[in-house]
């Protein structure tokens, strides 16, 4: 059995948490992206379409 290679897990991880700061200080730096209520996507341009409610969660199936 192949031994695990943690520094390359440890690496992901990094990277994940990295990826996740750095949505979470773009998310704090426009905050007129957001309508009044907090909603993402309310304020946004007139043109532009919002995604369908069924989408909307990233694919993820609904839970029961």
């Amino acid at each position: 059995m192949a031994k695990p290679n943690y520094s390359f897990e440890k690496r992901q991880r990094e990277l994940a948490k990295k990826r996740k700061k750095e949505e979470k200080a773009q998310r704090k730096s426009s905050p007129d992206q957001r309508g009044p209520d907090g909603e993402p996507g309310d304020a946004g341009e007139p043109g532009q379409d919002a995604a369908p409610p069924d989408t909307a969660d990233g694919g993820k199936p609904p839970t029961p």
